[in-house]
């Protein structure tokens, strides 16, 4: 049953987590269309001097909120430092808007360290490096002259929900508590789960081996339908984790406290000749991906998915909010 908030509530909540991130300084999702005015000025951008005047980039982004809104995040931090932003947001697919970066078609736009190493360099997700953003860059820099800036903590990686009320009735705070739990309560233990996850090695046969246990029952579904499935047909469902719809539908994350699930930490990329040509894009960027926490990009997913605010008015209200920007 999803539990609505009104807008009102929701951009309290907002801010208060931006001014948090502040002071501490998969392409299933839904699309969004960019809109909004994305002029930005003032700040801590421009106090700090960075000088961008003259120079003319094209952002590109996949088609999922998440990606657009990072998107026009990085058009208005770069329109703050004095250059010329032009919107590619939205391309279709992680394929798509890569072969756009490796033609020169697009400067920049943000990738996915999972989608790097599986996707991109062809590895598989059985065996994962320790440090698998220093794998990814490296690797792709030295095979297709990539850049990888500094990774944002926020990880968008496929996880286990369940609904608040069930996780304080239940105890369950980690996989291994649900794999218990489910053992000795077989009637409570169906998941639901889209196609892909129910198939792929890095998905549900690998989350069960891992944990030693297994779902009960297995009810196929969209994805979009399962956020508000779960706590009602099954208590348990596979969300991605920073999906706006487990804010709107009163979700808990199950913790992945055997790491199984590839990390899927976002990082702006470039072209190498257009970072060596623009050394301080490094440095300008450096603070705005320290801020995207999880639980802001949630916030900021949940603005445009739930209460239908467009990517450009979120990601202004971000760089506000954290003094990016005037």
């Amino acid at each position: 049953m999803t539990h609505p908030r009104n807008t009102s509530r929701r951009f309290l909540a907002l801010v208060a987590v931006l001014a948090l991130s502040a002071t501490a300084c998969g392409d299933d999702a839904p699309t969004a269309s960019p809109g909004g005015d994305t002029d930005g000025g003032g700040g801590s951008i421009a106090e700090a001097g960075y000088d961008l005047s003259g120079e003319s980039f094209d952002v590109g982004s996949k088609e999922f909120t998440e990606s657009v809104v990072l998107g026009q995040i990085t058009l208005q931090a770069l329109q703050a430092a004095g250059a010329e932003a032009a919107d590619k947001t939205g391309l279709t697919g992680s394929a798509t808007v890569r072969e756009a970066l490796e033609r020169d078609e697009i400067d920049m736009y943000w990738e996915y360290t999972g989608t790097g190493y599986v996707n991109i360099l062809g590895n598989t997700a059985e065996e994962v490096p320790e440090d698998l953003y220093e794998a990814v860059a490296k690797a792709d820099l030295e095979k297709n002259d990539i850049a990888w800036l500094e990774p944002a903590p926020m990880n968008d990686t496929y996880r286990i929900a369940i609904s608040s009320d069930f996780a304080q009735e239940s105890g369950i705070e980690t996989m291994t508590d649900a794999a218990a739990f489910i053992q000795d309560n077989p009637d409570q233990g169906a998941v639901c789960a889209a196609s892909e996850f129910i198939n792929r090695d890095d998905g549900l046969p690998g989350l069960e081996g891992a944990y030693g246990f297994e779902f009960t029952k297995v009810v196929e579904l969209d994805l979009g339908l399962i956020y508000t499935q779960i706590g009602g047909d099954c208590p348990f469902g596979e969300v991605f984790s920073t999906d706006g719809r487990i804010v709107a539908n009163d979700l808990v994350i199950i913790e992945d406290d055997e790491k199984f699930f590839v990390d899927y930490n976002a990082a702006l990329t470039m072209r190498q000749e257009t970072l060596e040509a623009n050394p301080d894009l490094a440095e300008l960027f450096a603070p705005i991906s320290e801020a995207l926490t999880d639980d802001v990009i949630t916030q900021l997913n949940a603005a445009v998915d739930v209460d239908g605010e467009t990517a450009a008015d979120v990601a202004a209200e971000f760089l506000k909010s954290n003094g990016f920007i005037a």
